[in-house]
């Protein structure tokens, strides 16, 4: 049964849309008919993270507006088969969108994907409530800060509280906590919480670790989800995340500081 996904966090640049493209493209590789969609109107950063922002002609808005069909706003992921993405307006504000309308375009795109990821704008405003409304599994993106898990705990309210499945008395949505721009050094000096602190704190199944990796500048840049970088820490993290979604049990990466080889002790490199 197809599922609609949505990645969320409270605060802004967290790394919610590189997730999103992340989460979708790596569905997408594992066999699964995924949509990403944009509820970021207005600012719209998913097709450039995806690298098809040139190819965009109808968006969501236009769809939900009755502008354009969903044929004609899909846009076919150019490196995996059964990947598209529907990007959000540059030109209307966060009113263009309806819950109705949105209801609408989620349902038809349920018809024919297995995942629909819907990318979330930060905040609490109505692009929010609408991408996270529909949900069925929601992944809350937080980095280790004290401001960011805080606006985390704020939206998991939300999710609890405001979606149509906890208006209908339905099973409630279920949660995933990944945590983003993860660096164990700064852990270890106190700048930052750790893994075991943002759990406590929040109480929620985590599903993965992304370490603070010049790949995730490199890769958005480039047009690239950075988990097609099978080489990079960042990469390799997003992947063992997609096998937690999917039901595996992996051990997580990249949370401990290196340990430093014999003579790097010896002669007292960091």
């Amino acid at each position: 049964m197809a599922k609609i996904l949505v990645v969320t966090s409270g605060k802004g640049g967290v790394g919610k849309t590189t997730t999103s493209a992340a989460i979708g493209t790596g569905l997408a590789l594992r066999g699964h008919k995924t949509v990403i969609v944009d509820f970021d109107v207005g600012l719209r950063n998913l097709d450039l993270i995806m690298g098809c922002e040139r190819r965009v002609v109808y968006d969501f808005v236009n769809v939900v507006n009755g502008e354009a069909n969903l044929q004609q706003a899909l846009i076919k992921d150019k490196r995996l088969e059964n990947l598209f993405v529907l990007a959000a307006s540059q030109t209307r504000d966060k009113d263009a969108l309806t819950q109705e309308g949105v209801e609408k375009v989620l349902m038809d795109l349920k018809e024919n994907f297995e995942y629909v990821v819907c990318d979330s704008p930060a905040g609490i405003e109505k692009g929010a409530h609408l991408a996270m409304y529909f949900a069925d599994e929601a992944i809350i993106v937080t980095n280790p800060e004290v401001s960011s898990v805080r606006d985390s705990d704020r939206m998991l309210g939300l999710l609890a509280s405001k979606s149509r499945r906890a208006e209908r008395g339905e099973d409630p949505i279920k949660e995933h906590l990944l945590i983003t721009r993860y660096h164990p050094e700064r852990v270890s000096k106190g700048e930052m919480l750790g893994v075991e602190d943002v759990k406590d704190i929040l109480s929620v199944d985590l599903v993965g670790v992304i370490p603070e990796s010049e790949a995730v500048l490199k890769a958005s840049n480039q047009g690239v989800p950075v988990i097609l970088d099978d080489q990079s820490d960042a990469g390799q993290a997003y992947s063992d995340t997609i096998d937690r979604l999917l039901g595996k049990t992996l051990p997580l990466r990249f949370i401990e500081m290196p340990k430093q080889g014999f003579f790097a002790r010896l002669f007292g490199g960091k």
